[in-house]
Order: C-alpha cells, then sequence, then structure tokens
C-alpha cells in the first residue's frame, strides 16, 4: 500500500493491477456528494458509516498496515474517520472513495486524493485493500477510475503517491498504473519508530490523458 492516512489528517495505501473502464459519474459538484465511479471490477462510491465495520477488518491486518500510518483499532475510529471524510470533501479539500467489487454491498478498501496546493493542481493519492483482493485486478481497474476522476472531474495537473522502497508490492503496482518514480524521500516516513525512506511517483494529466487513448487502441 502507498503512505498517506487512515486517520484526521493524512496518510494513504497501495496494493496489486486489471482492465481500464471509464467512470459513469452520477453527480456533478463532488463536494456536495461524490459521484459513484463504474469499472469493470468495482464501483467507487462514498463512504459511509455502515462501512466502518469491513474497513476494520479488511485493513487492520500486518499485511495490509505494514506499510501505512497505523489505521484505526475500532469500529468507532473508523466511524470517526469515514464522518471526517465527508468533512474535508465538504470543504472541497479531499475525497476517500470506499471500493465495493461487483457483487458486494461492503467496502474491501478505500482510495483517497487530497490537494496539496490550494485549487488541487497538484495532488496526493493513496489507497488501501484488503489482502484477500490482492492480485484479482481489483487495483487497477479503481485506480484507474480515480484517477480519471481526480484529473477530469476535479482537475488535477500533478498527481503524487509515496510507498516505502521496502513496500515491493506498492512500487510495483504504481509502476503498472503508468506512474513515473521521480526521487527517493530520504527517511521521511515513520512506521513503528523506525524512519524508512519512500519513493515518489507521479501522473502528468497530460501523460494520463496520453495513456488513455493507448490504451483506446488496444482495446479496440
Amino acid at each position: 500500500m502507498t503512505n498517506n492516512s487512515l486517520r484526521e489528517s493524512r496518510t494513504m495505501m497501495t496494493l496489486q493491477p486489471a482492465v481500464a473502464s471509464r467512470p459513469q459519474t452520477t453527480t456533478s459538484d463532488w463536494t456536495q456528494a461524490l459521484p459513484v465511479l463504474t469499472g469493470s471490477k468495482v464501483t467507487l462510491r462514498e463512504l459511509r458509516l455502515s462501512d466502518a465495520t469491513s474497513l476494520l477488518t479488511m485493513l487492520s491486518t500486518e499485511e495490509v498496515a505494514r506499510f501505512i500510518s497505523p489505521p484505526p483499532t475500532t469500529v468507532a475510529g473508523f466511524e470517526r474517520f469515514i464522518a471526517w471524510t465527508q468533512r474535508e470533501r465538504a470543504a472541497g479539500n479531499y475525497a476517500c472513495f470506499a471500493v465495493v467489487p461487483h457483487g458486494m454491498d461492503t467496502a474491501i478498501g478505500i482510495f483517497q486524493v487530497r490537494q496539496l496546493e490550494p485549487g488541487f493542481g497538484t495532488a496526493e493519492w493513496g489507497f488501501a485493500i484488503g489482502s484477500g483482493f490482492w492480485g484479482t485486478g481489483v487495483f487497477v481497474d479503481g485506480a484507474r477510475l480515480v484517477i480519471d476522476f481526480a484529473i477530469d472531474t476535479i482537475g488535477v495537473h500533478r498527481l503524487e503517491a509515496r510507498a516505502a522502497i521496502l513496500n515491493g508490492r506498492g512500487n510495483g503496482a504504481l509502476r503498472k498504473i503508468g506512474a513515473l518514480q521521480e526521487g527517493i524521500l530520504r527517511k521521511s516516513f515513520l512506521r513503528n519508530g523506525e524512519y524508512l525512506d519512500q519513493a515518489l511517483w507521479t501522473i502528468l494529466d497530460e501523460d494520463w490523458k496520453n495513456q488513455r487513448v493507448i490504451w483506446g487502441a488496444q482495446i479496440h
């Protein structure tokens, strides 16, 4: 997963890749309510308080939490996190989507986007997905939807992600989705009392749009 958070401030997460799909938007003003984005494998929607139990189960395991800021440890903690995401969305600072595989009703992970400068010219994204869904294509399907949303709906020009160097799965997932590694952030992430180096990954809006043209040509 990537480093970016489940706490009421900053931290996000990363996973593994599958097939492109364009989002279907059900609302125009994302600060009022997030749109529902539908891919080939997952639906991304706004978090609900009822997602707290499933998120606690999915995101609190050692393999998921290893390279992220510590997630909440109780259902009540996740409920507070969900309420915070909705306040930050209403303020226009942040968006957090629940990841719901087709055929399910409950969230198995999250995608997050937060502004790094006023107006979202530069933003950071992150994700966390339950380990039982690693390698199923859920990550790539959801990632393409959320990046499309960030660039096409919010208007992000530069989208950044950070992943601990030791997080091979997370870095591999970012590379597969088309992100470019720009550098190493030395001793920039504190986890379990130890400062870890992170890789800085970026996606630019023009690069992403060009990549979509290539994917479309391959699909058709």
